[in-house]
């Protein structure tokens, strides 16, 4: 393994530099540590990759390395690229010591468990994980940027060493050369939803109606935005101007060529590391006031909410059973429980849902049992995507999966793919929603998925035609 200290670099220039190659991903923590608070540890760190010696895609439930098609399973096939690496140990620290980064769309929860199909599936692959060897890993509590080269996929010593070497240099050629011409504005992107607000109201309604019927206790519902793409659209522009509007931790630009992702979610789904399993499940959201006691008056209100608390906790008894299924009996806690969290321009209730994976469980065992996060289903979790899939008639695409990585390590950190568009065959797409209980209103909860569109609504208004900021206090979780 070679590790080369890099003067201090911005993750987003970083990425820029190395745009030209194959798979760039960057898992990009917007948020700087001295706006963290006591969400440094989420915050800490950025990884920057590209040039992927492998990558694995799934589609219509079918794996495919490299284009060609695999027998295996699909997590069977992401758990054999994995493998098991006992080198990766000697990494300096860093969480993320090479292996897999990409996402899991939410329709692959339909391989997971017997599903029905939408009326309209959306046309992204189910799953995409490029298998990296060579990245940059910048640590912001440090302020420290370091170039990581493994040597994978090569095995043998001498090998795996001359590999890492020429791999470090290349890399290390990119991210030292002059920047080159800088990016251009961000264009204009006329995002419009697919349904009218009344047609939103009617699915709401609906599922208000399931939740009184005693089908379900609670229901996430989304509505899609969509808008045609200019010849040209620089996707990572884009991403560096939703980065600076809504910074999160979690936030990520992915590109596998025939899909681009640029994503700003808050909201971690799983973390992984030697057996010990975290979740973060978001419920309950407030606006943030510009003025400090009213800015406290809303947390405050948010924490005491009957309504964001019942949602919270079903999302939390969710979890926990999910992570039953591969945990050890005495092992799942709650920690947190409906804790306030505070990012910009929002009031967060979140808690927290640990656990000890049991013996022979390993990461892809955990996604599988937990897949698709709780908090964008609802309760009972089945029949919740049964209904969202009638109720929506679409399929989600990345939207409500997870994006993040899997180490060679045995270790994981995952996402929920909210604050998210994809960039596909000339249009982007995004989609917003919220849960709907038996206490929902269908015209206030049309208002609320515009409320979690403006942030992503003021990136598209491109910089010459930036909106006003205040609508970036108006976001809210999915």
């Amino acid at each position: 393994m070679i590790v080369r200290d890099l003067a201090p670099v911005d993750g987003h220039e970083a990425a820029r530099r190395l745009a030209d190659l194959p798979g760039l991903v960057f898992l990009d923590s917007a948020m700087r540590p001295e706006s963290l608070g006591i969400h440094a540890r989420l915050g800490r760190w950025s990884f920057v990759a590209a040039d992927p010696w492998t990558t694995l895609t799934v589609r219509d439930g079918r794996a495919h390395r490299d284009g060609v098609a695999l027998a295996g399973a699909p997590l069977d096939e992401l758990r054999r690229l994995v493998g098991c690496d006992a080198d990766v140990r000697v990494a300096p620290g860093t969480p993320f010591v090479g292996g897999a980064i990409g996402y899991v769309a939410y329709d692959f929860g339909r391989r997971l468990e017997h599903l029905p199909e939408p009326a309209e599936v959306e046309p992204v692959p189910e799953m995409v994980f490029g298998f990296y060897d060579t990245f940059v890993a910048l640590d912001h509590q440090e302020g420290r940027a370091r170039l990581i080269s493994t040597g994978r996929p090569e095995t043998g010593g001498d090998a795996r060493r001359r590999r890492a070497q020429a791999r470090a240099e290349a890399f290390l050629m990119r991210l030292e050369r002059p920047a080159g011409r800088a990016a251009g504005p961000v264009r204009r992107l006329d995002f419009r939803p697919t349904i009218a607000r009344e047609v939103h109201e009617a699915r709401v309604a609906a599922a208000i109606e399931h939740v009184l019927a005693g089908d379900i206790f609670q229901v996430n519902l989304a509505q899609r935005f969509v808008a045609p793409l200019p010849e040209g659209f620089d996707a990572l522009a884009f991403h560096g101007r939703l980065r600076a509007i809504n910074p999160a931790p979690f936030s990520a630009y992915l590109d596998f060529g025939e899909v681009r992702i640029a994503s700003s979610s808050p909201e971690r789904f799983l973390a992984m590391r030697d057996g010990l399993i975290e979740a973060r499940p978001i419920k309950g959201t407030a606006r943030r006031a510009e003025d400090a006691k009213e800015d406290a008056l809303a947390a405050a209100r948010l924490a005491t909410s009957e309504k964001d608390r019942a949602e919270n906790i079903m999302i939390v008894d969710l979890m926990r059973n999910d992570l039953s299924r591969v945990c050890t009996d005495d092992s799942i806690a709650v920690p947190v429980l409906c804790g306030i969290e505070s990012y910009a321009g929002i009031h967060h209730l979140v808690s927290v849902v640990t656990g000890r994976a049991a013996s022979g469980r390993d990461a892809i065992d955990v996604l599988a049992a937990t897949f698709p996060g709780g908090s964008i289903t609802g309760a009972p979790k089945i029949r919740a995507q049964e209904i969202i899939t009638a109720l929506e008639g679409h399929g989600r695409g990345v939207y409500c999966g997870a994006i993040g990585w899997i180490g060679h390590d045995g270790a994981m950190d995952l996402d929920i793919a909210i604050r998210t568009v994809v960039f596909r065959a000339g249009e982007a797409t995004f989609s917003v929603g919220g849960g709907i209980t038996a206490l929902s209103d269908p015209a206030a909860e049309y208002e609320e998925t515009l409320t979690k569109a403006a942030r992503i609504l003021e990136a598209a208004a491109g910089e010459a035609e930036a909106a006003d900021p205040a609508p970036r206090r108006r976001e809210a979780t999915a």
